[in-house]
């Protein structure tokens, strides 16, 4: 085995157990990446005029929706693992073993968001914004879980920042001590910086009507687009390019071409967050008789 300074090496364990009870890295990684983004959202939605409560009620709805999308997606666009020839379809309910798209995650959330900010009578493009940069740091941190799981990783490379893989995990063709792209690395640094443009940009340019949450789209398909690349793990594959691939380029456009006509219709920041802003005349109701 070669010996490189700097290599990555891969956990030794990806679960352990309190009793019956397993505790599972990739859970772990989800729910710590689920509670940052969360945390921040708040913070965001309060500096914005809201109530931060309001995002533990629109999480209740969010967050289902994702994980239920978000498993949707990962079992159409890898289909053998569950309905190949040697697959196992009651497998595509075990969403404790991984296996997560952020497409199906981002989309059907984005539905349960909607039922969620409509309950609370709040602007939707508002709450969207707010959540981008939280969003991105969860996406980052819950990479971690494919790192304890020892998948999603690139090809060979002799890079320094390898990543050792366990015999036991180690593609069929390679050889034992083989280093590989830690795309999961990756991404978590990108999601990190990418986050952190947004709040830079966010602050200097007052972006709101739903356009910083149309960037963060941009920025994390642009990413996930070259990382994709990288990946050897199977996939489906159209016209010679992974779905993922596919949908990077598509959804990233679409995202680009929103971000501008929305800047265009709606420059600047809303103004409230509600959906109803309130009348003059409601005002005057809430405000105690003064003498005149």
């Amino acid at each position: 085995m070669t010996q490189v300074p700097f290599a990555i090496p891969s956990p030794s364990q990806g679960v352990w157990h309190l009793g019956p009870f397993p505790l599972r890295a990739y859970a772990i990684a989800i729910l710590l990446g689920i509670v940052i983004a969360t945390v921040m959202t708040q913070r965001r939605w309060k500096a914005r005029g809201g109530d931060p409560e309001t995002v533990l009620d629109i999480a209740y709805w969010a967050i289902p929706f994702g994980i239920v999308g978000g498993r949707i997606y990962h079992v159409v666009s890898s289909p053998d693992a569950y309905f190949g020839p040697h697959g196992d379809p009651w497998k595509a309910f075990a969403i404790w073993e991984g296996g997560l798209g952020i497409w199906g995650a981002v989309a059907l959330g984005a539905v349960g968001a909607w039922i969620g900010c409509r309950r609370q009578g709040v602007r939707l493009a508002v709450f969207a914004d707010a959540l981008a940069p939280g969003l991105l740091v969860a996406q980052g941190v819950g990479r971690l879980g494919n790192w304890f799981n020892q998948e999603l990783f690139g090809g060979p490379t002799t890079l320094p920042w390898g990543l050792r893989i366990d015999d036991l995990h180690l593609p069929a063709g390679y050889d034992p001590g083989t280093l590989f792209h830690p795309t999961f690395l990756y991404e978590l640094l990108w999601n990190l910086a990418a986050a952190a443009l947004l709040i830079y940009l966010d602050r200097r340019l007052e972006l709101g009507h739903g356009r910083l949450f149309w960037l963060y789209v941009v920025l994390y398909t642009s990413g996930r687009l070259w990382i994709e690349m990288l990946r050897i793990d199977p996939a489906e594959t159209v016209l010679g390019l992974r779905l993922n691939v596919w949908t990077s380029i598509v959804v990233g456009l679409a995202a680009l071409v929103a971000f501008v006509v929305v800047g265009r219709q709606h420059p600047g920041r809303d103004t409230t967050v509600l959906l109803t802003p309130p009348t003059t005349q409601d005002d005057e109701a809430d405000t105690p008789d003064r003498a005149r």
